[in-house]
């Protein structure tokens, strides 16, 4: 990167929230914050400084029907980048999209490997479909694939029964938690309704996707143990349309649908009340388009989580939970500059002023 030209960004650096800065400098792709000497080609940025956002659900190289072409992927992560989305945990992927990793113009991906799903219990093509028994050997597969992080699927539609029921039983979710664990990665899982999250949470599950069925007797074990959730509120959007879809043949799970889309903003603001960890992820992939984090921050906010906290959850505290430097001395240069105090107004976050990513000023 020593071909760089160095960055001069000024105005208001948001280090934390409140540890706010006149200006930063990026140096062959790096943040300092001491004045370099003898710089001869400068570029200034002027705003409202943030670290690049996270999406902490999303699914680069995942479409409608599975997997999609490297061209369809490097379109997603561009439209995650240009919307300020610079670090990427891709919650379950069917593509091999390692290649990203060389390319200083694509977000960082932190990997779950792909979905572990029961057979005929999820989306076509999205996962690997298993039965209990080989759930384990899975999972430590997945694991190695991965870059730290496993994706089960913990309940989906049981046509026999006609509504969303877990998907492993406790034991064999336990072992295969453990076999994680011991593999240095973390697990997570999707969960829309209540039954699947009190045996994967004493289990020992490190998150929980959606978390749509928090009820308020389980919200003490979630804060308890540690269990953080990605509400992904701009999916849960679309629950009254699938419900309406699926009325005829499963009235039961319709129902149930809707009742988990009502109470949406209730749950989350329960659950950050309560202490757990709330984070932003947007479930872009698969049938929902990518460049949606500015909405799932306000999706936060109308959900009553305090607007500084659901900027924490997409920038400072997301970065923490998942081992990434900010703003920090001497770390790459990813941020995102705005016009306006995002801490004030997270709509601002919707139109980025510039993009810089490794040390490049984008677009």
């Amino acid at each position: 990167m020593n071909d760089l030209p160095v960055l001069h960004v000024k105005g208001q650096v948001l280090v934390g929230p409140e540890d706010v800065r006149d200006e930063l400098w990026v140096i062959d792709g790096r943040i300092t914050y001491d004045r370099p000497v003898g710089a001869q080609d400068v570029r200034t940025v002027e705003g409202w400084t943030l670290p690049g956002l996270v999406d902490a659900h999303c699914h680069v190289g995942l479409g409608p029907h599975g997997p999609v072409p490297e061209d369809v992927a490097e379109k997603q992560a561009l439209t995650d980048r240009e919307a300020g989305t610079l670090l990427i945990r891709d919650a379950g992927s069917p593509s091999d999209t390692r290649w990203t990793d060389d390319r200083e113009d694509l977000p960082k991906i932190i990997r779950a490997g792909r979905h572990i799903a029961r057979t005929r219990r999820y989306i076509r093509g999205f996962a690997h479909e298993i039965e209990p028994e080989d759930l384990v050997a899975y999972v430590a597969q997945e694991a190695a694939r991965g870059d730290g992080w496993v994706k089960l699927v913990g309940d989906w539609i049981d046509r026999d029964l006609g509504d969303l029921a877990p998907s492993w039983p406790r034991e064999v979710a336990e072992a295969a938690i453990a076999e994680a664990h011991k593999q240095g990665a973390r697990v997570t899982a999707h969960c829309f309704a209540e039954s699947s999250l009190r045996d994967l949470v004493e289990s020992g599950i490190d998150c929980i996707e959606h978390a749509t069925g928090l009820t308020d007797d389980l919200i003490p074990l979630f804060a308890e143990r540690a269990v953080a959730i990605v509400p992904t509120l701009v999916n849960i959007a679309t629950f009254p349309k699938l419900a309406d879809g699926g009325e005829s043949k499963f009235p039961r799970w319709s129902a149930h649908m809707r009742r988990l889309h009502e109470r949406r903003y209730d749950t989350v603001r329960n659950a950050y009340d309560a202490g757990i960890q709330v984070y932003v992820g947007t479930d872009a992939g698969g049938t929902l388009p990518h460049g949606l984090v500015a909405a799932e921050v306000e999706e936060l906010t109308k959900a009553g989580i305090p607007t500084v906290e659901a900027l924490a959850a997409t920038t400072w505290r997301a970065r923490e939970w998942l081992g990434r430097p900010g703003l920090e001395e001497g770390a790459t240069a990813d941020l995102v500059v705005y016009e306006g105090d995002p801490r004030a107004d997270v709509r601002v976050l919707a139109a980025p002023r510039r993009v810089v990513l490794n040390g490049r000023v984008q677009g």
